[in-house]
Parts: C-alpha cells; sequence; structure tokens
C-alpha cells in the first residue's frame, strides 16, 4: 500500500513555534512541510484555481513521491451540483496536470443540502478520465448506500471517511483505495494508532489519511505520529 499523509493545508502562520521553526519564511513553508509530511490536501482550490506557476513552484518544492489532494471548485460541487461542469472541470483538470504524477486525489466534497442523485453521479464519474483517483465526501445521509458505493467502485472511486466531533467515521470496505479525512482537533496516541491498525488492514493499492488544520500545530504532529504507528504495527 503506497501511503500518503499529512494535513489539510500547510500555509499556515499560526504553525511557527509549533511545528515550522519560529523564522522560517513563509516562502519555505511547503519545502519543510515536506521533509516531515508525505502529502498536503489543497483546500483553496474550492475557491480558485491557482496559476501554473503557482503549482509548478508546489512541484519544485516537495521530494519525490510527496503527493497533492486537490479538492474541487465549488463551482461543481455546490453551484452546478456535478451537472453541466465541463468547463470548469477541463480547467480543474488541465491545473492537476501540471502536478504530474505528485497528484494524489481530487477530492469532490458535495454540501449537505445535496441530496442522492444516482443519475447525476453516474454521470459526472462517466467525464472523469478513467486514471484518476476521484474521492467523493457527501454530507447528506441519503448518498449512504449500496447503489452509490457500486456506483463509485464501477468508476474506480471512492468514498471518504470523515472522523468529526459531529460522526465517528467508518472505513467502508471493499473500495478500490482509501481517503481519510481525521477532523477532530486532537486524537490521543491510542486513537491514531486504532486508525493506523485499521488502515493498515486494508487491502488497498493507496490511501490518503489527512488531519485537520487547527491554530496549535497538532495536525503534523498527529499526522507523524500516524506514520510512525502504520510503519511500527
Amino acid at each position: 500500500m503506497a501511503l500518503s499523509v499529512g494535513t489539510s493545508g500547510f500555509s499556515y502562520k499560526e504553525w511557527k513555534g509549533t511545528f515550522y521553526p519560529e523564522k522560517l519564511p513563509n516562502r519555505d513553508m511547503l519545502a519543510f512541510y515536506g521533509k516531515h509530511l508525505s502529502a498536503v490536501e489543497i483546500n483553496n482550490t474550492f475557491y480558485r484555481l491557482p496559476k501554473r506557476e503557482i503549482v509548478e513552484n508546489w512541484v519544485a518544492q516537495v521530494p519525490k513521491g510527496f503527493r497533492f489532494s486537490i479538492k474541487a471548485p465549488r463551482s461543481i460541487t455546490h453551484f452546478r451540483r456535478l451537472k453541466d461542469v465541463h468547463e470548469v472541470l477541463d480547467a480543474l483538470l488541465a491545473t492537476t496536470l501540471v502536478l504530474g504524477d505528485r497528484l494524489g486525489a481530487i477530492l469532490f466534497q458535495l454540501p449537505p443540502n445535496f441530496r442522492k442523485d444516482i443519475s447525476r453521479l453516474i454521470a459526472f464519474l462517466d467525464t472523469l478520465p478513467k486514471d484518476l483517483r476521484a474521492a467523493f465526501e457527501f454530507r447528506n445521509d441519503t448518498w449512504f448506500d449500496d447503489e452509490v458505493y457500486a456506483a463509485l467502485r464501477a468508476h474506480g472511486a471512492t468514498l471518504v471517511t470523515v472522523d468529526s466531533n459531529e460522526k465517528d467515521g467508518e472505513i467502508l470496505s471493499g473500495a478500490p483505495w482509501g481517503y481519510l479525512r481525521l477532523r477532530k482537533d486532537s486524537y490521543s496516541d491510542k486513537k491514531i494508532a486504532v486508525w493506523a491498525k485499521n488502515v493498515g488492514e486494508e487491502k488497498w493499492d493507496d490511501a490518503f489519511v489527512f488531519f485537520k488544520h487547527e491554530d496549535a500545530g497538532r495536525g503534523p504532529k498527529m499526522a507523524k505520529k500516524f506514520l510512525g504507528a502504520v510503519c511500527s504495527s
């Protein structure tokens, strides 16, 4: 299993003195981050796609094997709700193409008031490149059924496992690969070990695990502990 672990975002001044050195220039944050963790989830793409030169700079700062997960723009998931999105989807794919083999997955996070629409989901899945790792985070309970899971599997996509204060996460077995968002502010060493064990027991080719950003800088530390727990299990 290729395991990619990190946090949601990296450019946080609040982390200076806890994760980043106090005097580290902002421009050097990603390079420092890449020496300690193996992946990052980029969330600001939800609002605006970056220019090509910015993405090229990301790639230049991280080591081989590091991977970026990109959150899909809200125009796809929230405004147009997976329908009539060819233009913005093409722009998203052009952006991720710059990442090359550093692209981990694309996260499609749907809004809470978007109820299950299986025909729309399948039509959207049909437009995605077959070699793209697409992870879907559904936030309306109507999506959680076997029909949806089968559609995702048939297209090589996966269901995001979300563990939060509102709802404990549960891994869906049988998915082709894994994508976990561990959103609680803090996890004990014991809880991290449990999650690491659960991930390690899955027969996935790839797994992506991202801890929440919070101001205290616990996310990177928990991600490093997770990597250590997987290696020791």
